[in-house]
């Protein structure tokens, strides 16, 4: 494993841990079953294949990156939402989580290649 896809998948597993700490800490109110159902709704973007590689990549892409996931928590706690800030912190986790296990930002290539390497 390269270096810096080492130290990608170790920065993922920061956030991911981060992001759950601080989730646990804020008090969103959601009952467990929903705080799951959360941090898995960003892999349901996978289905944008089905409109080919490109708008597949960037639909992913776009729910993957831990700008969404820090946008909606930020925004979450200046307005004082805490079910946003929590929404934001579990997205947070999960794109922490992918990251982690080395799914990486999708090429246009397919969903099997990434920025981390092909899977």
């Amino acid at each position: 494993m390269k270096d810096t896809v080492l130290w990608q998948r170790l920065e993922g597993l920061g956030v991911f841990s981060a992001a759950l700490i601080y989730f646990a800490y804020l008090d969103s109110g959601f009952p467990i079953w929903v705080s799951v159902l959360f941090f898995f709704a960003p892999d349901l973007s996978f289905a944008a294949y089905s409109a080919g590689p490109k708008i597949g990549a960037l639909v992913y892409n776009l729910v993957h990156v831990y700008a969404l996931g820090a946008i909606l928590l930020v925004a979450g706690l200046l307005t004082a939402d805490p079910a946003m800030a929590g929404i934001g912190a579990l997205m947070l986790a999960h794109t922490g989580f992918d990251r982690a296990l080395g799914y990486g930002l999708k090429t246009t290539q397919g969903f099997k290649h990434t920025h981390l390497g092909d899977l």
